[in-house]
């Protein structure tokens, strides 16, 4: 029997309190050498639901699998419907008070580096620089079979002309790009195939039940090794390839810093959670740091 990914995760009553006080985050950055970690729970604010949170897109949606996808046309047929809906809205998310903090911060030279869990880009349109993006990016599509790169935004436009007419309301948009279709929505949609072999599409991220590439998981491992702490931002930490990093952190002894305002599964392993909101938390620390943070851009005072 194939077994699902672990999507969520309930909290134990033990777990350590948050706090509403960003005053050891603001600590860490001012001391520099800080590895960001981000989660979906930083571009909500952008319009992009979570997974977990209030409201959070796993309460009406079971994300795609690679085993699924891989292993079923109409399974492929389904996601291509619903991904090609929501990249119309997705595409069109901009970066919101969080994402621009932590672009400022880098450019002060308060980071070591910055790892997001997100497949949206939104730390890259903020100005972020080196992002690593652990579970790859749904501006890009590769070709299962030749290996293939090309820009998503060339398969929108072949997907657009093999579907004309293709424009049903959905329930809803997820943090994948996904938008919640019933089947009969889906209806017959065509999906296009690799221009280059014939081969099968897909976006490039990691799907639930599909590894992240070890050449990654090795990169993210020594940017937490070069670290001087941890913060993570928006993030659960119930799935391993986050934790991982809250764990090999807090084994070597590196302070580890959460803010999102449900606990995580990686608390007790933080000197601290702070429940707050992440744009609002985010701008808090920038001004105690000297630094603004305003609609468009980050500057110094």
């Amino acid at each position: 029997m194939r077994m699902r990914p672990t999507l969520s995760w309930t909290p134990p009553e033990d777990l350590p309190p948050g706090t509403t006080d960003p005053e050891p985050v603001a600590d860490a950055l001012s001391t520099g050498g800080v590895l960001v970690l981000s989660g979906a729970g930083i571009s909500t604010e952008s319009g992009i639901p979570d997974y977990r949170g209030e409201g959070g897109s796993l309460s009406r949606h079971t994300p795609m699998t690679y085993q699924d996808f891989t292993g079923s046309a109409q399974a492929r047929r389904r996601y291509w419907a619903r991904s090609h809906l929501g990249w119309r809205t997705f595409g069109r998310a901009r970066p919101n008070a969080g994402h621009r903090a932590v672009a400022v911060f880098g450019r002060h030279d308060l980071l070591s580096g910055v790892i997001t869990q997100n497949v949206d880009g939104l730390h890259q349109a903020a100005g972020s620089e080196d992002v690593v993006e652990l579970h790859g990016s749904l501006a890009r599509v590769v070709c299962l079979a030749c290996g293939a790169f090309s820009p998503r935004g060339e398969l929108a436009q072949r997907l657009e002309e093999a579907n004309p007419g293709f424009d049903p309301v959905a329930a809803g948009i997820n943090p994948d790009g996904d938008a919640d279709l019933t089947d009969a929505q889906v209806g017959d949609f065509h999906v296009v195939p690799c221009t280059s072999c014939g081969g099968i599409l897909k976006p490039d991220v990691v799907f639930f039940g599909e590894a992240v590439p070890q050449h990654r998981v090795a990169h993210c491992r020594e940017l937490v090794r070069e670290s001087a702490s941890l913060l993570v931002l928006g993030s659960s930490l119930t799935v391993m390839s986050g934790l991982r990093f809250v764990r090999q952190a807090a084994e070597a002894g590196k302070p580890v810093l959460i803010v999102n305002r449900e606990p995580t599964r990686g608390d007790r392993h933080a000197v601290t959670r702070v429940a707050l909101p992440l744009g609002a938390a985010l701008t808090t620390v920038a001004e105690r740091l000297g630094i603004a943070v305003d609609g468009q851009a980050a500057v110094r005072r």
